[in-house]
């Protein structure tokens, strides 16, 4: 027998259907599991009755929303493939990945709906969810469904946003998403009693699998917002609705800023996660100021992406840390010989295991540059790992830079510059130095009221807190970072 899983709304509409299993905030409409099956069960039919077969690709361009996931789950049963688009992106951007993935249909919402317009020449059809597709839909015979679907088979493609250059269709199957499950609801207790809040885009894996999907699997209900906002966020978390989120560490930087955070019983969320990107020490230790343990975590789009997750027990212990691999996530640190290096030693972070993605989209060249010869996937990251075994994330490869003969990580230096009273965030990157060869230059963002100090104190402020070479040789002031969806800045566009 081939490896399989089984529907996963039809097996939940079977173990606990009249559970809700979804609820939007703003309007409080809610689908149970029996709902939510039925109706991607008559979704999937309408895919087919607009020409879509299996193995096409679906193109879906919306806000955080119910039809999403029924989409999602309408794939599955009728073995289409869910392309998220990020309607951040210009049309220019878009059109690229659309000639990449030649899906047979887009999808959109009606915030959404002039770019669609826009995009109408580049794909075969349109369907609006806010015109005809409930109508349709609820017109359309349940489709009978896939029962088993295929372990390796492909659910859906996500882009990858490139902090780098041009995005890459990570490949998500079936697998991944239940090993994501798996390496999430362990180690933060994720139970059916549980309710969770989407509200990250649906185009990055967070949006999906932190915590939606797995809460779906498990039978705990989702709260669903379009997008993030603070003040209704403190709201939920005030009347206790809330268990368990997942969030980046600009949606932590909000929080902490906002003038109900010293005031809201924070302890009534059970579990706080974070990870897209490094979250400075100085956030951490305001939360613990509040009574919350914020889990650091680490993984990648190509990972599921849960790979590492702070143990909340250790977090005031080890600041800083990711925590340890999760139960079905494989990692070594690796030299450049390709060989593991010797325990505290930095080096790059290669991970293994079922929940690793079989690669990219129509790009094997891409596929073979990313894994090793043994199959292990190179993740560009610089990791260390302490005698405790907590594994620290030093920095990307690519940021890396050498000034003096010495190793310089940014992410160590911005750390150390978040902490100034006057700095909300910085990014450092490496420029020529003829002395040098190359030198540290911090980009900073001040604190709202606050101006860029002077940079002999923030030369004096670094010098007392780093060794003389990782010291910036210069300074600049900006009003925001470009970044990726899950807040990651762009340096390659400073």
């Amino acid at each position: 027998m081939i490896p399989c899983i089984f529907d996963i709304t039809a097996k939940r509409a079977e173990l606990g259907g009249v559970d809700i299993a979804m609820e939007e905030v703003a309007t409080g409409r809610t689908v149970t599991y029996a709902s939510l099956d039925d109706r991607a069960a008559r979704a999937a039919s309408l895919l087919l009755a607009l020409g879509v077969a299996e193995g096409d690709r679906v193109a879906i361009l919306c806000r955080n929303r119910i039809e999403f996931f029924e989409l999602l789950f309408a794939c599955a049963k009728m073995g289409a493939i869910l392309v998220p688009l990020n309607w951040r992106m210009p049309a220019a951007e878009i059109r690229p990945l659309l000639a990449d993935c030649t899906p047979g249909l887009l999808i959109f919402g009606e915030e959404d709906a002039a770019m669609a317009a826009d995009l109408a020449a580049d794909v075969p059809a349109l369907l609006g969810l806010d015109a005809d597709y409930a109508e349709h839909r609820d017109n359309s015979p349940p489709h009978p469904g896939r029962r088993r679907w295929p372990a390796d088979g492909i659910w859906y493609l996500l882009y990858t946003s490139g902090t780098t250059g041009r995005p890459k269709a990570v490949i998500y199957t079936f697998t991944m998403s239940m090993v994501n499950y798996v390496n999430i609801s362990q180690p933060i207790g994720l139970t059916g009693r549980d309710t969770t809040l989407n509200f990250l885009p649906l185009f990055h894996t967070a949006g999906i699998n932190l915590h939606t999907l797995p809460t779906l699997i498990v039978g705990g209900r989702v709260l669903i917002m379009p997008g993030f906002d603070v003040e209704l966020m403190l709201d939920l978390v005030a009347a206790g609705r809330i268990d368990a989120i997942f969030g980046v560490p600009a949606i932590y930087q909000m929080l902490a800023m906002h003038p109900r955070f010293a005031s809201v019983d924070l302890t009534r969320l059970r579990s706080w996660g974070c990870g897209g990107a490094p979250l400075p020490d100085l956030l951490v230790q305001r939360f613990l100021e509040r009574g919350v343990r914020v889990c650091n975590g680490m993984g990648m789009t190509e990972t599921g992406p849960t790979a590492f997750l702070m143990d909340p027990n250790r977090v005031a212990e080890k600041i800083g840390s990711v925590g340890k691999p999760q139960i079905l996530a494989g990692v070594r640190i690796v030299g450049p010989d390709g060989r593991d290096v010797p325990p505290g030693q930095a080096g790059e972070l290669w991970f293994g295991g079922p929940g690793i993605t079989p690669g990219y989209w129509n790009r094997p060249d891409a596929t073979a540059v990313a894994f090793s010869s043994d199959g292990w996937l190179k993740s560009g990251d610089l990791a260390r790992c302490d005698a405790d075994g907590f594994y620290y994330i030093v920095g990307r490869i690519k940021e890396m830079f050498i000034s003096g003969g010495e190793n310089v990580y940014p992410a160590e230096v911005e750390n150390v510059l978040a902490q100034h009273p006057a700095i909300l965030e910085a990014a450092v990157i490496g420029v020529p130095d003829e002395k040098w060869g190359e030198v540290g230059r911090a980009h900073i963002l001040p604190r709202p009221g606050q101006t860029l100090p002077p940079p002999d104190e923030l030369t004096r402020y670094c010098r007392e807190r780093l060794a003389p070479f990782k010291v910036p040789k210069s300074f600049v002031a900006v009003t925001d970072f470009p970044r990726t969806a899950a807040g990651k800045v762009q340096k390659h566009r400073l």
